[in-house]
């Protein structure tokens, strides 16, 4: 019996709901799936722990997260809350402390699921984004001089290190290899961008040279968009930087149907430290508290999860269920169903059980 330790942290709005979703899926993959079990550490901080004790978490958070497996995340944000404050708070302290310099975001079209692009089916728009997690334009470096007058300067680093970039590109490359992908696709904007980016394209240039079977090419990061609209079955695996991934890697989900659906995956290749999985999604509070939060996100965010840790097997089943799902009609208000989140979790549960020969 393999147990892993998963830190649980709902957070914000749907969040509590969606973790809670995403937690039924994985018990029973459990409890169909010889020698995996999962336990939880339950952790609440969010911006409703920030406004009453003054931060994101306690002061030894990062400590607490340490010993674990996984850190399994919900939404974070609120009103009250700047968005600058929670981020830099939570998210970006946790991916940076344990070097999840990994952000994978799976863009795929899934049945059930409508794209706003015409003529476009499944087999069209299928590819993994990798976004540097770690350094790149949302360095924390720079100030604010004379701040308030008309003086004001404003000055913001950014900061990209060969042993960052090549490490990232190569982690795109290896997994175009590993998923059996032919093409690596590289977002830039050297012809304005006149030093970062230029050394972010030789060493993509470098590092591709060790892969002579893969395919390489490289758009601007505004023409990459609107590639991504209009002809994203060219897209295999794309790279880019922490701002370029970030941009494309919520493009992608609006392009494949649903930013609801979409997941997310900050990953510590080495598995030295925990990686940490959460859904694209926001936390929604307008919606908040009234069960119709769309789980699949945080669903297939537990699917990414039991891959990296070892259990493709589990993750494909929980894929499997979560497609048939969806392809049976079986969704939420956002994506044209009519369903709520206890059905549509029960119903993956089901499939799951079904799947696994457990059930009829």
């Amino acid at each position: 019996m393999k147990i892993f330790q998963i830190a649980s942290v709902p957070g914000d709005g749907i969040g509590k709901e969606t973790v809670s979703a995403g937690r039924q899926v994985l018990d029973t993959l459990c409890e169909v799936h010889d020698g995996l079990r999962l336990e939880y550490l339950d952790l609440d901080w969010s911006c409703a722990y920030y406004l009453e004790h003054g931060q994101m978490m306690p002061d030894d958070g990062l400590d607490i997260l340490r010993p674990c497996d996984a850190v399994y995340l919900g939404a974070v944000g609120f009103p009250g809350v700047p968005d600058h404050v929670s981020l830099w708070g939570l998210l970006l302290p946790i991916r940076r402390t344990f070097q999840q310099y990994i952000n994978l975001r799976p863009v795929k079209l899934l049945p059930g699921v409508k794209t706003p692009l015409a003529d476009r089916e499944p087999e069209d728009i299928d590819f993994l984004v990798v976004r540097e997690n770690n350094e790149g334009e949302y360095s924390n470096m720079g100030g604010r001089l004379y701040e308030g007058t008309e003086r004001e300067v404003v000055i913001q680093n950014t900061v990209f290190t060969r042993y960052g970039v090549e490490r990232v590109i190569r982690y795109a490359f290896d997994l175009a290899v590993k998923t059996g992908r032919k093409k690596v696709t590289s977002a830039t904007k050297s012809n304005g961008i006149n030093f970062t980016m230029p050394f972010w394209d030789e060493v993509f240039a470098e590092v591709g040279k060790a892969y002579p079977d893969i395919t390489r090419n490289q758009f601007h990061i505004d023409a990459l968009c609107a590639r991504f609209v209009t002809h994203p079955q060219d897209f295999e695996v794309v790279v880019g930087s922490n701002l370029f991934g970030d941009i494309l890697t919520d493009l992608g989900p609006a392009v494949a149907g649903s930013i609801g659906v979409a997941p997310s995956a900050n990953i510590n290749p080495t598995k030295e430290f925990p990686s940490m999985f959460e859904p694209v999604h926001g936390s929604a509070p307008d919606i908040a508290g009234k069960g119709i939060a769309n789980p699949m996100g945080q669903i297939w965010c537990g699917a990414m999860m039991l891959d990296h840790l070892g259990f493709a097997d589990g993750g494909e089943l929980v894929m499997q269920a979560l497609t048939d799902t969806l392809a049976a009609g079986m969704t939420t208000a956002d994506i044209g169903g009519r369903a709520n989140t206890r059905e549509v979790t029960e119903a993956v549960c089901t499939r799951i059980r079904m799947l696994a020969g457990t059930v009829g």
